[in-house]
């Protein structure tokens, strides 16, 4: 039996993290300053020349006209012909390129939603404007993530280096200056990761709350009686419910968010099990597995009826895509359901089984063994002017755009993850498992789809837990505040000149994500490994 004094100081402890160092205080105005500055340069470089090159891009050709299409019908339009019959037109400001008959999409609507919203303020002809809400996310993400850092490793200097550190990752720069709907993955994965970051805390602290009020503040002067119960309840989780919320958006960008869902759903279980344990609560699994379950249904109801509200523009409209499929089709498909979702579930199956067997080759497609390690980066735009041409001053230039990791940050992350599996395993220390979850959610998924069409650019959806990787290795390599001014003056240099290397390496590629034209040498010394050709 734990007395109440015992139960009491656990709940308490339950607040904090298990670090050596003790929470960062509140930020101060200079601390808000130097967030601010990190987030306004992160968001300078990712807007400079945003319109540059002024021409579709990759896969730009399905998701910046989808985006449009959203605009002006509520769902995705038909072209009249193929990307490269339509695209030139696009490219010179003829936006006229749709039939009024719907297209089969195989993305729900969130991000080209997104994407379109940046058309109608800016115009669709505007490269600016079909790039606009990528670099805002992508803006947005490097302050999310500076201040999930702080609160996960209780610092703001580690915070503003995992700021920095996601502000010159290539792969996050080139996303955040191209129409595709993988940011908004991410965007969205990182916002709900925030959410139950902060859920943990609140739960923790109303717990340590509660146990005060039953055991008394020393655990005194009260029958233990809540120990030994199942049944206390923490009140309504409001940051669960906005982690619900961004999960729906998530997967309504694409359905590979439902990973993330999973992933966090099980990350928050545990981590009220161990709250529960802690506190002394004799009945602590049996309490973390029935709230949680409640909490969980909770929160998927409002991922669903959130994802479904993504959809509104298809439901109001009478010609969209299997929009009349039921009506067509009586006695078809899940019949209980009414003719709408009827119509969306048929949908949805034909855009599950074209998702599995793509199966087309393509000169870029990467196994995701060679991901972590940047082992195929994918080339989005290349072109090779001659002398004369786009400013080229040699015989033969490049103008590249390539979704290429800065390869300081995911090398290093490569072996930051077998530190981070063993303080997570052996030192039990729940910010280590945290970074992994968010590294499992988006990134171990994959592994089952090697048989089909797949890229290293899906990275980008885990790539804060990449920088998170490293942020938290060189917290490490810091030192404790109680070790010795060498210690932590070794620390320092060592941490230092890493973070200085990952800098030089983004000026180094810099021309590599911004189609800058180079001599064809120059850009020839860049392809470090022959598999980036």
């Amino acid at each position: 039996m734990i007395s109440p004094a015992v139960a009491t100081r656990a709940a308490v402890r339950a607040v904090r993290p298990p670090s050596p160092t003790q929470r960062s205080p509140r930020l101060t105005l200079r601390g808000w300053l130097a967030v601010l500055a990190v987030t306004a340069f992160g968001g300078f470089i990712r807007f400079w020349h945003l319109g540059t090159p002024g021409t579709l891009v990759f896969d730009e050709t399905y998701y910046v006209k989808q985006g449009w299409s959203m605009i002006e019908a509520g769902y995705e339009l038909a072209w009249k012909g193929k990307g490269e019959e339509v695209d030139p037109l696009w490219n010179r400001g003829d936006t006229d390129v749709f039939l009024s008959t719907p297209d089969f999409v195989v993305h729900p609507p969130v991000g080209k939603w997104m994407i379109g919203l940046g058309e109608w303020i800016f115009g669709p002809t505007s490269a600016f404007g079909w790039r606009f809400a990528s670099a805002v996310v992508g803006t947005l993400s490097i302050l999310m993530i500076i201040l999930i850092a702080r609160r996960l490793f209780g610092s703001t200097l580690l915070g503003l280096t995992a700021g920095l550190l996601l502000a010159i990752d290539g792969q996050h720069f080139v996303h955040s200056r191209t129409g595709l709907l993988d940011v908004f993955v991410m965007f969205w994965a990182l916002a709900a990761f925030g959410c139950v970051v902060a859920d943990r805390d609140m739960g923790r602290r109303r717990l340590a709350l509660r146990a005060a009020t039953e055991f008394g503040e020393f655990g005194e002067g009260r029958e233990q009686r809540a120990a030994d119960s199942w049944s206390w309840w923490m009140g309504v989780r409001w940051w669960r419910i906005a982690a619900a919320v961004c999960l729906g958006l998530c997967a309504g960008t694409k359905w590979s968010g439902l990973y993330f869902a999973l992933v966090f759903g099980i990350m928050i279980i545990l981590w009220d099990a161990g709250a529960r344990r802690a506190a002394g609560l004799r009945h602590w699994f049996a309490g973390s597995v029935i709230w949680g379950a409640l909490s969980g249904t909770l929160m998927l109801a409002v991922a669903f009826a959130t994802y479904l509200l993504s959809w509104t523009g298809w439901f109001l409209s009478s010609d969209a895509y299997d929009r009349r499929w039921a009506q067509d089709h009586p006695g078809e498909g899940i019949t209980w359901l009414p003719g709408a979702l009827r119509s969306l579930a048929h949908y949805h199956q034909q855009m599950w089984d074209f998702n599995i067997n793509l199966a087309a080759t393509h000169p870029y497609e990467a196994n995701p063994w060679s991901w972590i390690v940047v082992g195929r980066p994918t080339a989005f735009y290349y072109e090779d002017p001659k002398r004369g041409e786009l400013g080229c001053a040699v015989d033969v230039c490049s103008q590249a755009i390539t979704a290429l990791g800065n390869p300081v940050i995911w090398w290093g992350a490569t072996l930051g993850i077998v530190v981070l599996l063993f303080c997570w395993v052996l030192r039990r220390d729940w910010r280590a498992g945290a970074v992994l979850a968010g590294l499992a959610a988006g990134y171990l998924p994959w592994f089952q789809y090697q048989h089909r069409t797949i890229f290293n650019f899906y990275t980008i959806a885990f790539t804060p837990w990449v920088v998170l990787t490293v942020v938290y290795v060189l917290g490490l390599i810091l030192g404790r505040r109680s070790d010795s001014a060498r210690r932590r003056r070794n620390g320092a240099w060592i941490a230092g000149t890493l973070v200085l290397l990952a800098v030089l390496c983004f000026w180094f590629f810099l021309p590599l994500y911004t189609a800058q034209v180079i001599p064809q040498p120059s850009w020839s010394d860049r392809m470090w490994l022959p598999s980036w050709i």
